[in-house]
C-alpha cells in the first residue's frame, strides 16, 4: 500500500516524512528513536507511519 499522505486522524502530512523515516530504520535506529528524531509525537501519526506495508513490488509481479 502506498504511504497516505495525511494521518486520516489529525490530518498531519506523514508522507513527507516516510522516506526519512526508512532512511533512519535502513541505518540500524529504532523505530522510536527515528520517530522521535523526525519530531513526530502524535501516537496517531506514528500509527501511520509504523503500520505501513510497502507491498507494491509483490503486487506489480502478478500484473499481466
Amino acid at each position: 500500500m502506498l504511504m497516505p499522505v495525511r494521518c486520516f486522524s489529525c490530518g498531519f502530512p506523514v508522507a513527507e516524512y516516510s522516506e526519512e523515516y526508512k532512511d533512519l530504520l535502513a541505518k540500524g535506529k529504532s523505530s522510536k528513536e527515528a520517530m522521535d528524531s523526525l519530531q513526530i509525537k502524535k501516537y496517531c501519526c506514528r500509527r501511520m507511519l509504523l503500520s505501513n506495508s510497502e507491498y507494491i513490488g509483490e503486487l506489480l509481479k502478478f500484473q499481466k
